[in-house]
């Protein structure tokens, strides 16, 4: 929605592409080094094409910042296949170009599971509310840890900026708002 309205040049993360993503979900244990590995490698080579030229858009929206992939690693790997992550991940990562602007949305457990079954994706169906709590808990540690760049905190909960014009409207005024701040919290109030 943010990059039809923006007319920006739209990257969306290729989970799809990802031969072990299903597997990873039915043994995470046996594979969440090739998924997390396979996530990464893809993550780059998608990096690294936004440094080509673009003379169509005037912005680039991602659904996905590289280093989120630490999250997942640091929740999912064993020890000596974290140490081989990372030093595969210092060795790329500071190829990466750097967003101009982060926002993080914000949901709480409940919100999160109702979406994954929303969207129906069948490799999900068995998604642990635990391992989403889980989740959930570590993208709050990360993002509220996080000084990459600018970031944008949005508690999206209450909201539904997908089927609410209003809500979507809302959240691209704070997203487009100048003189932003390093960090900001966006709570916005629920519109019918």
């Amino acid at each position: 929605m943010l990059s039809e309205r923006l007319g920006a040049r739209l990257v969306l993360e290729r989970f799809e592409e990802n031969p072990f993503l299903p597997k990873f979900y039915e043994d995470p244990e046996h594979y969440a080094f090739q998924t997390q590995i396979f996530f990464l490698l893809s993550r780059y080579k998608q990096q690294q094409e936004l440094f080509q030229a673009d003379l169509f858009h005037n912005f680039v929206i991602t659904d996905y910042i590289f280093e989120k992939d630490k999250i997942f690693a640091y929740l999912t790997l064993q020890d000596e296949e974290l140490k081989l992550y990372e030093t595969l991940l210092n060795a790329i990562e500071k190829n990466v170009p750097t967003p101009d602007l982060v926002v993080y949305l914000q949901s709480s457990v409940d919100r999160l599971m109702a979406n994954i079954r929303k969207r129906g994706r069948k490799m999900e169906e068995n998604m642990s509310e635990e391992y989403i709590r889980d989740l959930n808990e570590a993208y709050n540690y990360f993002f509220f840890r996080y000084k990459a760049t600018p970031l944008l905190i949005v508690k999206a909960t209450e909201i539904d900026f997908v089927n609410n014009e209003l809500d979507f409207q809302d959240l691209l005024e704070q997203i487009l708002r100048p003189n932003r701040a390093a960090v900001e919290y966006y709570n916005p109030v629920r519109r019918s």
